[in-house]
């Protein structure tokens, strides 16, 4: 871990922001796998269960108008009151009780997916103002470290309290989760900007305003393309996984336990290096590196000998955080206040709905070809976008943007 790293730490906002940042995770992992085993205890469905994740990724798609209230909304009263009516959200599955309450926990992880989309925009824009340019690529490589950490122990915690003690235990723990977010942005200190006193346009019109601007910017386009390519070929691959527990390693399913570990130890050391990382390289480069270091883990995963499996799920979890902390980092940095919402939501947008999609195709494909044949797709799709980025890096440069409105002026909101 780099200096710089420990120096963020030591910030009260970083620490704070953080803090609620890891809290809110952890209960959303939790709940999402609990959320499944409660709805398959409830009903015997095994496509049932599988809906839950599909309501939780559903308002992904609809990010860019979801995302235009966090530059309607003072940031850091969204970020508390958003958590509040979450764990006011997540009292509801305490009614659960026979298999026809099943819908209520369809529809509580369809608001907790909205609520997710709306907080990571306003939590994007509030770290443009919170955390300083220099320190950001750190900061954002610490935000994705402490995800994927909660990726790993929260879902575990979930399953063991859902055994012990029920479902509605679960939601109790999500909903203090929120509380607990919401208690920490309440005392992050910022400029909270926008724009109370601007004047107010169409929803739809400030949405597309968000859109264009990233579509239109050169630096931001590449950056969120690629992030979305790498998201999609790693919901293709990872369809794959049993099948090559099964056909190609002759291992139990369970082994997958042993990949995912491995993926997200890597993951952890990929966000903890962005930020050295980045100022050693342009963010294209860094990006382009990365998503190279991921193709060459899922090819290594089209072999039958288990080392290089082994290496190549710790190569994947390394390479895949590369793509997505380079373009949220230039979004902060390349996108005004006023507009950094609606940017940061449409950019997740871009990068994450797309994984869907790969997850039912590569769905598809395991279910009629050999395992491999999408491994080796993925792969080779991941090294030509890596080259065709590499290729224009040295072009590149940090343009602005040809989209602009007016500066608004700033509101300080400061904490106590």
């Amino acid at each position: 871990m780099s200096w710089t790293v420990f120096r963020v730490l030591r910030d009260r906002n970083a620490r704070l922001y953080l803090g609620g940042v890891v809290v809110s995770g952890f209960g959303d992992s939790a709940m999402s796998l609990a959320a499944g085993i409660w709805v398959k205890t409830l009903t015997g469905s095994d496509s049932l269960a599988a809906l839950v994740g599909f309501c939780f990724w559903l308002p992904t798609l609809a990010g860019p108008v979801i995302g235009t209230a966090a530059d309607r909304v003072p940031r850091r009263r969204l970020l508390v009151a958003a958590n509040l009516a979450l764990a006011a959200v997540m009292t509801a599955p305490l009614a659960v009780r026979t298999p026809a309450d099943a819908w209520v926990l369809f529809a509580v992880l369809t608001l907790v997916g909205a609520g997710t989309v709306l907080t990571e925009a306003a939590e994007t824009a509030l770290v443009a103002t919170a955390v300083p340019e220099a320190l950001r690529g750190d900061f954002n490589g610490l935000v994705f470290t402490a995800i994927e950490g909660m990726k790993l122990l929260a879902p575990l915690a979930g399953a063991a309290l859902f055994t012990r003690l029920g479902g509605p235990a679960v939601a109790v723990l999500d909903a203090v989760t929120f509380v607990l977010a919401a208690l920490a942005f309440r005392f992050v200190r910022v400029p909270d900007s926008p724009p109370a006193t601007r004047e107010k346009r169409a929803w739809t019109t400030e949405t597309a305003e968000g859109a264009r601007y990233l579509w239109r910017h050169p630096v931001l386009r590449p950056l969120v393309v690629t992030g979305g390519t790498a998201m999609a070929l790693s919901g293709l691959s990872s369809t794959a996984t049993f099948a090559m527990l099964d056909a190609g390693l002759h291992r139990t399913p369970a082994y997958a336990g042993v990949l995912t570990a491995l993926q997200g130890l890597g993951s952890v050391v990929g966000g903890l290096a962005a930020g050295a990382s980045m100022r050693r390289m342009s963010e294209r480069a860094f990006a382009a590196a990365g998503l190279a270091i991921f193709a060459l883990g899922v090819l290594a995963r089209a072999t039958p000998w288990l080392p290089a499996v082994l290496g190549g799920s710790l190569a994947i979890g390394l390479g895949l955080p590369c793509a997505l902390i380079a373009a949220m980092t230039a979004v902060q940095r390349e996108t005004p206040g006023e507009l950094l919402g609606r940017v940061a939501a449409t950019a997740g947008t871009l990068m994450f709905a797309p994984t869907g999609l790969a997850l039912l195709i590569g769905t598809g494909m395991v279910a009629g070809l050999d395992y491999r044949v999408q491994i080796l797709l993925a792969g080779t799709v991941g090294l030509a976008a890596a080259a065709a980025l590499t290729v224009t890096t040295g072009r590149a440069g940090r343009s602005p943007a040809p989209v602009r409105t007016q500066p608004v002026p700033e509101r300080a909101e400061t904490g106590p």
